[in-house]
């Protein structure tokens, strides 16, 4: 139901490997999708990861530090140069709205299409997006003002009581069809109404995407009926305990801990420091998270893609090259 294409997993700067933070996540019955943060460069990776700004209806900004917003205004001016018209929605600190406002004053910036600025702190009652895709902004804590979203996605299913009809002896084939359509039929000198027949299913997925934390139990009760939690883990605790509090970030073990007392069943982790994203920085995550987590988890690399179905199963689909 969800799709997550990583387009940038490094924290800080970019390296020969990965590129700072942004992640789209795409509704998979269609091609709408939301970019969460935008890194430098994140347009060249969305162009790599072969995405369309035509069909982004969101973007999402964390917080104003520059790893996670320098790439936006390219971005935005790239889309109106490919003659996108529609509505954009951005969600973030009023400070960017007020940095896209002085950019293109300066720099003679003219997009062909309207953005609608949603305030990030009026985003803490749940946004309806599209008919299937809402989102919801919670505080996190950080040097600056930091959030966390969730997405949901919500589909109606409507499914055949085949059971009453096979009751009934109403035969396979057109009958059975037609009232799948919303058609009344008639058989055997009665009337059946489709609604009769019809059971309408809900289907739900839950996925929060966090910003720089350095308290990740400020998302316990946001937690509570989501499927996946993507958090930043910056460094091990060895590191954090070394750097100190300064950063305000978190480590694998604080993140481990955390999912494991609010039985999180999935897990994906990124915004790795660059001395943690060669072979061995990534096994010594791997092995803190392994310590104090025993559900599903992966790290994310760029151009890591994933999918999380409509019963909460998170899958890799492909991997980076």
């Amino acid at each position: 139901m969800l799709h997550f294409t990583f387009l940038g997993t490094s924290s800080g700067v970019p390296t020969l490997t990965r590129n700072v933070s942004a992640l789209a996540v795409r509704n998979s019955k269609n091609k709408d999708w939301i970019l969460v943060d935008a890194g430098e460069g994140t347009q060249h990776r969305i162009q790599q990861a072969k995405l369309s700004l035509q069909t982004l209806i969101a973007i999402c900004i964390t917080h104003v530090h520059g790893d996670h917003c320098y790439g936006l205004i390219g971005l935005l001016a790239s889309a109106g140069m490919n003659a996108r018209t529609a509505p954009l929605t951005i969600i973030a600190p009023k400070e960017i709205q007020q940095w896209i406002e002085v950019t293109a004053q300066l720099t003679d910036l003219h997009l062909p299409y309207p953005l609608n600025f949603i305030d990030v702190n009026d985003a803490t009652q749940i946004q309806q997006l599209t008919d299937e895709l809402s989102i919801q902004a919670h505080p996190l804590s950080h040097r600056v003002p930091s959030f966390a979203f969730s997405i949901i996605a919500q589909y109606t299913q409507k499914k055949l009581d085949t059971q009453a009809l096979i009751q009934l002896g109403v035969p396979k084939g057109k009958a059975w069809g037609d009232l799948q359509q919303g058609q009344d039929i008639q058989f055997n000198e009665q009337i059946l109404t489709a609604t009769d027949f019809i059971q309408i299913q809900m289907q739900r997925v839950h996925a929060i995407v966090g910003g720089d934390n350095d308290q990740p139990e400020l998302l316990a009760h946001a937690c509570e009926d989501a499927q996946l939690l993507i958090h930043e883990s910056t460094y091990t605790q060895a590191i954090l305990d070394k750097v100190g509090q300064g950063p305000m970030h978190s480590s694998a073990k604080m993140v481990a801990k955390f999912a494991q007392q609010q039985n999180l069943s999935n897990l994906i982790l990124t915004h790795f420091s660059p001395r943690h994203q060669d072979s061995l920085g990534q096994q010594a995550i791997t092995e803190e998270f392994r310590e104090f987590y025993q559900g599903n988890f992966y790290l994310a690399h760029d151009f890591d893609q994933f999918s999380l179905n409509e019963t909460g199963q998170l899958s890799k689909i492909v991997a980076s090259s």
